[in-house]
């Protein structure tokens, strides 16, 4: 066992963090999300949301400070609710991390599953969330 290191965070996904570049991206997908058919790297988080695994990313996961928009979300397409309840969340978390002015652009469906198949890995958990899709591109640390 190691000190600070999130419980939320498994050995295989801190691997997978680790290997990371800049610019690479990692999307938390919910439970609804194709994971499996388009991930590089699947990395499963059964049994956990997306905010406890972003918040616990962030701890360690520095995001990208050379692009405008390190955040990414899955647009909400012609459904009644353009506000989900999860990205005030998202934001929260966001503003409490060391990312506190991180701007989010928001990305078309297919689109969103394009970026999401070239992305490093995915990381799949059992949200029950409407569009709490995130992709996340790292940053370096100086």
């Amino acid at each position: 066992m190691l000190k600070k290191i999130p419980r939320t965070l498994s050995p295989y996904l801190l691997k997978i963090l680790m290997e990371m570049g800049h610019g690479d991206e990692v999307v938390i997908g919910d439970g609804n999300f194709p994971a499996a058919s388009h991930a590089n790297k699947l990395i499963r988080c059964d049994g956990l949301g997306t905010t406890e695994l972003l918040e616990s990313i962030l701890e360690l996961f520095p995001l990208d400070t050379y692009v405008d928009t390190p955040v990414s979300l899955m647009a909400v397409g012609d459904s009644a609710a353009k506000d989900p309840e999860i990205w005030q969340s998202y934001n929260r978390i966001l503003k409490a991390s060391e990312e506190e002015n991180v701007q989010i652009e928001y990305i078309d469906r297919f689109d969103f599953y394009k970026r999401s198949k070239e992305a490093y890995a995915i990381v799949t958990t059992s949200e029950k969330a409407l569009y709490a899709n995130i992709i996340l591109k790292k940053g370096v640390i100086s």
